[in-house]
């Protein structure tokens, strides 16, 4: 990760979490959702998909699939989390 700066709440809220993870484990979608909204939360998962794939694209975090990067972010399916890079 490069730089921690996000003009997108969720972004911001997903670096930090990601970056506060031990070294080796990832974060849930769930997590960030809980963290940026604890009242909707449940409202927030395509915008933390959203921002995980912008953050994805510009090298700042690795989505996982089954414990492996998805190498295409536009077309993983399924249950995903969140981590470093």
């Amino acid at each position: 990760m490069t730089d921690t700066t996000s003009d997108d709440p969720i972004e911001a809220v997903i670096l930090q979490l990601v970056k506060a993870a031990p070294e080796g484990r990832s974060i849930a979608p769930e997590d960030v959702a809980r963290a940026a909204d604890p009242d909707n939360w449940h409202k927030r998962f395509g915008h933390v998909r959203q921002a995980a794939i912008r953050l994805m694209q510009k090298g700042q975090v690795a989505i996982l699939r089954k414990g492996k990067p998805v190498t295409d972010a536009e077309t993983f399916k399924g249950v995903y989390r969140i981590g470093r890079v």
